[in-house]
């Protein structure tokens, strides 16, 4: 028995023996022809990596769609691709360089694999296919050389793109390196994936459609110039100072005047101001509208770099007394270094930038001085009122399309809504609408639906009713 054990464990060794330098083998046979390093190699050859010179750039994240899309048509134009895979390490995704795929490591080689792609969204109907990290050997000119895309990472969190070349450390290789940079930025500089479109930033790096997200392309309602109900001194003061100021900015500059401007717009709420926001953005083709909530100041600076990129730009700050309020009411430090960093990108945009700041509060008694009272920060100012007669009448028209609403009607709810805001007209005759359709009309709202939806709205409701709908204002004894 003994005997036979003892055969058993000298077998046991000597499989081992034999097995492991041939599974060594076979693994260092195919890591050696999966491997970036003799990829290099021999695509440099007969220069030795040694002589290879590398040159880098880091791109933001918010300009990778850019980025791929300039990189595609460099390699169109002139420059022969003649490899082409995605990198990874061989046990993990640890943090791959141009210079670590040209040198061999024991410990774990750098691999080729198939590219992986993600997709952004633009804005458009086909969302923009981005390389996460790829390797292009490349040859322009009867010079080789590498280029390498990997994500840029900060404490563990992507928030760019590196770009690496590799050439030969001679003039010629120096100059194909400026030249590859040079027109990847020119390109970056033209940005026409987000250019006169309506953005916002998200800190969410993923939507729920699974595509990526950092910079969400909006699409707003069309809003034509006759549905902006405002009096006709507020328009005539938006047009000439928005409108007309953009028309008149280059001979503005010949004049040595500024091209850039801050407005606020202030009034109750659901006046327009908004929706005043939608029209503009439609009226002034070729602007990049920046749309900033207040909970994202933070990335302000952010929104800046963009709007600077993007010029002409509009940047919209909604509910600024939120991070705008006097100095006296704020209740700690943070709230200050977040209005200074407003007031110091306001103050040091160049005279020349045409970037149009748009602010927007419901309290405008509540702003900081050095804000509100300061021309070159904020050079005029725009009351939204309540609308008069006239305006809401207007309003009913406006949003009572796709139905019949007699002349006796809208004097009735004229009578009976003054003081209320544009947004509780828009809210009544939806509710006249569905009133209507409960009681299956014909298409022509009655005294008894407009009735039944002022009952709900202003008695049914109560005093915290008038106010979410912004009626505040009402004359109760016409309720």
């Amino acid at each position: 028995m003994m005997a036979y054990l003892g055969w058993l464990l000298l077998g046991l060794i000597l499989g081992v023996g034999i097995t492991f330098p041939v599974l060594k083998a076979f693994r260092r046979k195919t890591s050696h022809q999966d491997s970036v390093v003799p990829l290099l190699k021999k695509h440099y050859h007969p220069l030795p990596t040694s002589e290879i010179t590398l040159t880098g750039r880091t791109f933001p994240l918010r300009v990778r769609a850019d980025l791929q899309m300039a990189i595609d048509q460099l390699f169109a134009e002139g420059i022969t691709v003649r490899h082409f895979c995605g990198v990874r390490g061989e046990y993990g995704r640890q943090e791959i360089s141009l210079a670590g795929c040209l040198m061999v490591n024991r410990h774990s080689e750098t691999v080729t694999v198939p590219p992986e792609y993600e997709e952004v969204s633009v804005g458009e109907e086909q969302p923009v296919r981005v390389l996460k990290i790829g390797l292009w050997l490349l040859e322009k000119e009867g010079v080789r050389f590498a280029a390498f895309l990997s994500p840029a990472d900060h404490y563990g969190q992507v928030t760019g793109v590196e770009l690496q070349v590799g050439t030969p450390n001679s003039p010629e290789g120096t100059r194909i390196a400026q030249e590859f940079f040079k027109h990847l930025e020119q390109a970056i500089q033209r940005a026409r994936s987000y250019r006169g479109k309506v953005l916002s930033l998200e800190q969410l790096q993923h939507s729920y459609s699974g595509e990526s997200k950092g910079i969400t392309v909006h699409q707003l309602r069309e809003v034509a110039r006759d549905q902006v109900i405002l009096p006709a001194a507020t328009l005539e003061l938006l047009e000439r100072n928005v409108i007309q100021f953009v028309q008149q900015r280059e001979r503005l500059s010949q004049f040595k005047q500024s091209a850039k401007k801050g407005i606020l717009f202030y009034g109750p709420p659901g006046t327009g101001k908004t929706h005043t926001i939608h029209y503009l953005s439609k009226a002034l083709p070729g602007h990049t509208t920046l749309l900033i909530s207040a909970e994202q100041v933070g990335m302000l600076n952010e929104y800046m770099t963009l709007a600077r990129l993007l010029q002409p730009s509009i940047v919209v700050l909604e509910d600024v007394d939120l991070i705008a309020r006097d100095r006296r009411n704020m209740n700690s430090a943070c709230e200050e270094v977040l209005l200074n960093k407003l007031l110091n990108e306001m103050d040091g945009l160049k005279p020349d930038a045409e970037i149009l700041f748009i602010l927007t509060t419901n309290r405008p008694e509540t702003l900081e001085a050095a804000l509100a009272s300061r021309p070159g920060r904020v050079d005029q100012a725009i009351e939204f009122p309540l609308p008069d007669t006239d305006g809401r009448r207007k309003l009913i028209h406006l949003y009572s399309e796709g139905v019949t609403v007699s002349t006796e009607v809208i004097e009735e709810v004229l009578m009976r809504t003054a003081g209320v805001s544009a947004a509780f007209i828009k809210e009544l005759m939806r509710r006249a609408v569905q009133f209507h359709l409960e009681r299956e009309g014909t298409g022509e709202i009655s005294s008894a639906d407009v009735t039944n939806a002022l009952d709900e709205m202003l008695v049914s409701g109560g005093s915290l009713n008038l106010k979410l709908l912004g009626a505040t204002g009402i004359d109760q004894s016409h309720v």
